[in-house]
């Protein structure tokens, strides 16, 4: 009994159908907009770029869809004053709702909102611990389909992700503790293929 109602959930889930999935393959810029006024000085996390994989479920044949960010640990050097002070490392996992703007054109523009975090991964130097941290997510993209395209595209989409994670900083530099202020910008350029 318990095996045939896994074979039907099974037929269930595949027919769920792939036509309403999307992955997105991408190169992103992240480009933090902040910097952070410390008591030893100016404190701000440098721009670096990243492969950042996207998987999108479309909602029937709504406007709306819901995209998983994906991405390997993201390294940013931590500036103090313009020097090299620390290292950190963190995933970014972030969900957008999105609404679709389709149209005839072989261009759908998109925005979205959502959710981001910071999963704290790795941190050296004057960095001695950084703690998760948790925000609000914005997007704003296009896709392009060309007309004899079946079923790839290409996309360009920009994202704002509201990150302030608290930094403690090693005990020879006073063990203070700061919130690091990122709220980076995040610019993709990348390959879409429907399901």
């Amino acid at each position: 009994m318990l095996k045939q109602i896994a074979l039907v959930s099974l037929m269930g889930i595949s027919t769920l159908s792939f036509a309403d999935w999307q992955v997105k393959v991408g190169g992103s810029v992240i480009s933090p907009t902040q910097d952070t006024n410390t008591a030893l000085g100016v404190v701000k996390a440098d721009h670096e770029f990243a492969f950042t994989p996207s998987v999108e479920y479309i909602f029937g044949e709504t406007p709306f869809s819901a995209e998983v960010l994906l991405a390997a640990p993201i390294g940013h050097d931590v500036l103090l004053d313009g020097n090299k002070a620390a290292k950190i490392k963190h995933l970014p996992p972030t969900v957008t709702f999105k609404y679709n703007l389709n149209n005839s054109s072989p261009f759908t523009p998109y925005i979205g909102v959502g959710g981001t975090a910071f999963i704290a991964w790795d941190e050296s130097g004057a960095a001695k611990k950084v703690k998760e941290d948790f925000g609000f997510a914005g997007q704003i993209g296009v896709n392009f389909k060309p007309a004899d395209a079946k079923n790839w595209g290409v996309f360009f989409d920009a994202r704002y992700a509201q990150l302030s994670p608290e930094v403690t900083l090693i005990d020879e530099l006073g063990g203070g503790k700061f919130d690091l202020d990122i709220d980076p910008m995040v610019y993709t350029l990348g390959y879409s293929y429907r399901f």
